[in-house]
C-alpha cells in the first residue's frame, strides 16, 4: 500500500511564528526601554558630552576640528554604543525573561536579532540623528556631514550586532563591563577605520563608493553571523549561571 502523501506546511508555519515572535520581542524591548529612560538617555548624553568637551580639552581651532571631527564623532559613537551594551541582556537575565526566551520553540537567533535591532533603534539611530548637529559644532562641511551620517547609519548596526556577542559572553560575570570592553573594542577597529576613512575621502573629494561597499559588507556579515554566535553564547552563559 502506497504511503499517503501529505503537504509539508511546518516550515512555513514556523517562519510565520518566528516573525511574530521577533515582532513581539522587538516591541517589548521598546516599551521596557521607554519605561527606563535613564538607561535610554545615558548613551546620548555621553555622546554629546564627549564631542562637546573635546575641543575644550584639545584645541578649538577650526582647521584642527575640521580634520579630526569625523574621528571624534565616530569614537564618541563607538563608546556610546559600548556603554549601552551591558544592558542588552542584563535586565532580562535578572528577571528571568531570558530563560523563557531560550525555552521558546522559535529559533533563539531570531529573538536575539530582534533584541539587537531594538537596541540599535534605541541607541544607534539617535546617534545618527544627532550627528549633523554635532558635525556643525566641529566645523565639518555640509557634504562631509551627510557622508558621516551615512557611515554611522551603516556602521552603528554592526557595532550593536558585534556587541551582542560580547554582552552574551559576559552575562552574569563580575566586572562584566571591563571584560566586555576588552573583548569588543578590537573587533570594532575595522569598522572605525573604514567609517572615518570614508569621511576623510569625502572631505578630499575622492570617491567613497568602495568604502561604503566595505561597510555594507561588514553589515551583511554581522547580520549573518552575529545572531548565531550571540545565541550560542547566551546558552553557554545561562548553563554556567
Amino acid at each position: 500500500m502506497n504511503a499517503e502523501v501529505r503537504p509539508v506546511i511546518r516550515p512555513q508555519s514556523q517562519l510565520v511564528s518566528g516573525a511574530s515572535a521577533m515582532k513581539a520581542v522587538f516591541a517589548r524591548d521598546l516599551r521596557v526601554a521607554f519605561r527606563q529612560r535613564q538607561d535610554l538617555l545615558n548613551p546620548l548624553l555621553f555622546f554629546v558630552m564627549v564631542v562637546t568637551l573635546f575641543p575644550l580639552g584639545v584645541s578649538p581651532e577650526v582647521a584642527f576640528l575640521r580634520e579630526a571631527g569625523a574621528g571624534i564623532l565616530w569614537v564618541a559613537a563607538l563608546l556610546s554604543v559600548l556603554l549601552s551594551l551591558d544592558h542588552l541582556f542584563r535586565h532580562d537575565f535578572d528577571d528571568g525573561t531570558l530563560e523563557q526566551l531560550v525555552l521558546q520553540p522559535q529559533p533563539l537567533f531570531l529573538l536575539v536579532l530582534a533584541k539587537t535591532l531594538a537596541h540599535w533603534v534605541l541607541t544607534g539611530l539617535p546617534l545618527v540623528l544627532l550627528a549633523p548637529v554635532l558635525g556643525v559644532m566641529v566645523h565639518l562641511e555640509g557634504s562631509t556631514i551627510w557622508v558621516l551620517c551615512l557611515t554611522l547609519l551603516v556602521g552603528t548596526p554592526v557595532l550593536s550586532l558585534i556587541g551582542s556577542i560580547g554582552a552574551a559572553l559576559t552575562l552574569g560575570l563580575r566586572s562584566a563591563g571591563v571584560l566586555l570592553s576588552l573583548l569588543i573594542i578590537p573587533l570594532y577597529i575595522p569598522v572605525l577605520i573604514f567609517g572615518t576613512g570614508t569621511v576623510a575621502a569625502a572631505a578630499d573629494g575622492a570617491a567613497v563608493g568602495g568604502y561604503l561597499a566595505l561597510l555594507g559588507a561588514f553589515l551583511v556579515l554581522a547580520l549573518t553571523l552575529a545572531p548565531f554566535a550571540a545565541s550560542a553564547a547566551l546558552r553557554i552563559s545561562l548553563s554556567n549561571a
